[in-house]
């Protein structure tokens, strides 16, 4: 990882190789798989959020949890600034470091955070199974996609069988959490996408972490009122969710997702986040004692073929 590699060189490393016919390979064929499995793996990171973020609020109150987990992530992030001399985006890359720091950094996870006091991870969901659609449409609106009509189908149908698939969760009633997850859907939306375009021009671990930086100002102070007036109690639990949200979620997760989104195109990657629902309901079974309905591997058969269409369609 070196401050100077952009995000394309990085993921589109074309290694001549000799084939049975005597012609090299081209390379694009392996760039658009490690692209796809940096995107999986930012998934399945994401996929355990709304899990730590419950056990991290079984300690810490809802301010006192996203203030230091972003300062704990932006500290991690400077740090590798730092150390590797990594010279200060261009004035034209901060409005758009701005946009990901609203909403990836502080938008999305306070208002899931905020939520989750009175919703279940099930219900949380409902906004992760919205996410990969609502990202295509800004990515559309924003950088000009224009994905194919089976890529729109298929990416419809695949929301739409996560969308029912965790209402059916939770019972189908509406809470007031909903007001909450609606707005993170929009704001992480936004976030993504901008922070997708500006993967193509820098290091993906570098958007992250320039916009983890540029909250300081912000999550500094608030971490220190929040620590004083919420109550604090330091357990196991409290502290694995809130290390994990910071460093995982927060850094790690995003490192690995805007480098996917750099390499194989905002609309195809984020529709692999049509499978996060599921994998926070496996994880939800495993870490929090939630029960899943026989419908599970119904529904998760039906997201992979969704997926499958989608990463086939040309975007």
């Amino acid at each position: 990882m070196r401050a100077q590699d952009s995000a394309t060189a990085q993921t589109a490393i074309a290694v001549p190789v000799a084939t049975g016919s005597g012609r090299p390979a081209t390379g694009r064929g392996s760039a658009a798989r490690a692209g796809t499995l940096q995107a999986a793996l930012g998934v399945t990171a994401f996929s355990l959020t709304f899990p730590a973020t419950a056990w991290g609020l079984e300690g810490f109150g809802p301010w006192s949890l996203v203030a230091v987990r972003t300062v704990l992530a932006a500290v991690i992030a400077g740090g590798c600034l730092l150390a590797l001399r990594v010279p200060l985006p261009g004035r034209r890359h901060w409005a758009g470091l701005a946009v990901v720091a609203a909403g990836v950094v502080l938008g999305f996870p306070l208002l899931t955070t905020l939520a989750l006091q009175t919703s279940t991870t099930a219900h949380a969901a409902v906004v992760v199974g919205l996410l990969p659609l609502t990202t295509a449409l800004f990515s559309a609106l924003r950088v000009g996609t224009r994905p194919s009509r089976t890529f729109w189908v298929a990416a419809s149908a695949g929301a739409a069988v996560v969308i029912a698939f965790t209402v059916q969760q939770s019972g189908g009633a509406l809470t007031s959490a909903d007001a909450y997850l609606f707005g993170a859907l929009l704001v992480c939306a936004a976030g993504y996408t901008e922070g997708g375009r500006l993967a193509r021009v820098m290091p993906g671990w570098q958007v992250i972490g320039w916009a983890l930086v540029l909250c300081l100002p912000v999550t500094v102070p608030v971490a220190a009122v929040a620590l004083s007036y919420e109550p604090i109690q330091l357990t196991a639990h409290s502290v694995t969710g809130l290390l994990w949200v910071a460093a995982g979620s927060q850094f790690v997760g995003l490192v690995v997702w805007y480098r996917g989104m750099a390499a194989i195109g905002i609309p195809k990657a984020s529709q692999l986040q049509l499978a996060q629902p599921l994998l926070t309901l496996v994880w939800s079974v495993l870490l929090l004692g939630e029960h899943l309905t026989p419908a599970a591997p119904l529904t998760a058969a039906a997201v992979l073929v969704c997926i499958a269409v989608t990463q086939r369609a040309r975007g």
